[in-house]
């Protein structure tokens, strides 16, 4: 299982948000995003849109410009974020309602998949952006 570049960027860049709206009493530009995150300028404002249209930013225009986080990271799961940009998490090669297999049976090792899967995104629906931002997801060394 793989998480996209595009759920890995939309991280990142909401991280880097969080972290910058904070310092500043404007809204954060996605063009310094990029820059610091090393992003492409596009790449983001593509994401930035997904983000927007499922409320999990807001935008402001004109001098002073760009975006602020629509709700608090302490609230806003890196689930949200991964699904606000991206397909569902899956581990397995199932569609939805047929198997794997070519007469659409689900192959001997499917309830494995599916429960790491699960599992997946169990975890990230329990990490908010906070709790990126500050740190607390470092293991003990």
């Amino acid at each position: 299982m793989r998480l996209s570049t595009k759920g890995r960027y939309a991280v990142m860049a909401m991280a880097d948000l969080a972290r910058r709206e904070h310092e500043a009493a404007r809204a954060v530009a996605l063009a310094d995003i990029a820059a610091r995150q090393e992003i492409s300028l596009s790449y983001l404002e593509q994401l930035f849109a997904r983000l927007r249209r499922r409320g999990l930013v807001k935008s402001a225009r004109g001098p002073g410009g760009g975006y602020r986080l629509a709700r608090s990271a302490e609230v806003t799961t890196i689930a949200e974020i991964v699904h606000a940009v991206d397909e569902p998490l899956r581990a397995t090669r199932c569609t939805a309602g047929k198997g794997c297999m070519i007469k659409g049976e689900r192959c001997l090792t499917h309830d494995l998949w599916a429960d790491l899967g699960d599992r997946i995104e169990d975890y990230l629906a329990s990490v908010s952006l906070a709790d990126v931002v500050g740190g607390r997801l470092r293991r003990a060394a």
